[in-house]
């Protein structure tokens, strides 16, 4: 029973980022098709990332109290509805124009592609209630084995997905659009039909009485300081920021040491089905022979390593060989985190809190672009690589002292102002 409703969920997780992998890379062309300028497509972009900044948590609370269940069946809808908005988005702008000012077509389409993109984002953010249901239904031992499942789900939907919507396109950039409505109305019937419930109703009745939790910046900055749980979610955030960072300017690193889009294609899809091998069997294994803190600190080792070498690397052979550890360390640091979060805190904040771990990647995705590729126009091709190692050296420090050996360092706050 637990290992059906595993499937299930690894399902709902594949098949929700097929439908985001689907139109992903076409937003720009589809955008531009109306007339937006690029920093237009840039804040299209950002804004589905920024929509779950609020909707990923708010959804974690919202399970905790009210059930994954329900809460997975309206985060789908909102999702199925949002793809709907972005294929009519011609035909429902020119209505609006046609009501209000016939002259401004372009501007009201754009509009309504924003308002899709803004909706998923909201209602979209459903991976941390996936999460939270597999921490309800795993154990503490199998609980890494269990995330990375959702990993595994990421990972291939990105790798699949970009590629279908690229050849669905050539019908017309709504196809696609209509194409992920589909799949997440296939999905809302899967939940519906073959997902339990996976909370009692003795927890629910036991959430349903407890104090609101309060608003979204309040709660995260009140996470971020508790004791446990609150370096964890600083790590969540230092790891998100530069693995986000290498991703959204990877295409232009790639475009700098001469390297065709179609070859720049088939080098992120290398990423992604490394990543699925690390999330979706090599995770299970590590965690059964080393804890967790072990892989989290040499993870971030490898990961600043592969960083730094990343920017001073020019040809395609050797870019394959550093790809390859830093794909692995990114699959184990994504997995081994949501992990270490999730027992870090009581099972009926599990769902908030990986709301808010959610946020805080979403928020790394708002910034990561502009910051990447600030520093590539600025300083040089190298910048983003240099710049998120030193990021991962001082996270490395960040975790030797609040996570590894927090008591050395409260020892020597009592040794300091007793002196």
């Amino acid at each position: 029973m637990k290992n059906s409703r595993l499937l299930t969920i690894f399902v709902i997780v594949f098949v929700d980022l097929l439908g985001f992998g689907l139109i992903l890379p076409l937003l720009p062309y589809y955008a531009e098709a109306y007339g937006a300028t690029p920093v237009v497509v840039g804040f299209l972009v950002a804004s589905y990332a920024a929509a779950q900044l609020i909707g990923a948590p708010l959804l974690g609370r919202l399970s905790d109290r009210y059930g994954r269940r329900p809460i997975l069946l309206l985060s789908v809808f909102g999702t199925l509805v949002g793809f709907l908005l972005l294929a009519l988005a011609e035909p429902i702008g020119r209505g609006i124009a046609a009501l209000i000012a016939s002259e401004q077509v372009n501007f009201f389409i754009i509009g309504v592609l924003f308002l899709s993109r803004v909706l998923d984002g909201l209602t979209g953010g459903n991976i941390s209630v996936a999460q939270a249901y597999i921490a309800d239904v795993t154990d503490e031992q199998n609980r890494a084995r269990g995330l990375g499942l959702i990993g595994a789900a990421f990972g291939l939907g990105f790798i699949i997905g970009p590629a279908a919507g690229g050849a669905l396109s050539q019908f017309g950039y709504n196809v696609p659009a209509f194409a992920a409505a589909a799949i997440a109305l296939f999905n809302l019937t899967q939940i519906f039909f073959f997902l339990p419930e996976s909370l009692s109703n003795e927890r629910r009745e036991a959430l349903a009485q407890q104090p609101k939790p309060p608003f979204t910046l309040t709660a995260l900055l009140q996470a971020l300081q508790r004791p446990k749980v609150g370096p964890l979610l600083h790590v969540r955030l230092f790891f998100g920021l530069a693995f986000a960072t290498f991703q959204t300017v990877f295409a232009l690193f790639a475009q700098a040491i001469g390297l065709q889009a179609q070859t720049t294609g088939f080098v992120l899809a290398y990423v992604g089905i490394l990543a699925v091998i690390t999330q979706g069997g090599l995770i299970g294994v590590l965690t059964r022979r080393f804890r967790e803190n072990a892989l989290l600190i040499s993870a971030l080792w490898v990961m600043g390593g592969s960083l730094l070498g990343w920017a001073f690397t020019r040809n395609l052979s050797a870019l394959l060989v550093l790809l390859l550890p830093l794909a692995v360390s990114g699959g184990i640091l994504n997995t081994v985190i949501q992990s270490a979060i999730s027992k870090a805190v009581s099972r009926e904040e599990v769902g908030g809190i990986l709301g808010l771990a959610a946020s805080l990647e979403a928020m790394s995705r708002v910034v990561a672009p502009t910051l990447g590729g600030f520093l590539i126009q600025n300083i040089g091709v190298w910048a983003p690589g240099v710049f998120t190692a030193l990021l991962m050296v001082w996270t490395l420090t960040f975790t030797y002292r609040r996570i590894i050996h927090p008591g050395r360092t409260e020892r020597a706050k009592a040794e300091t102002s007793h002196a």
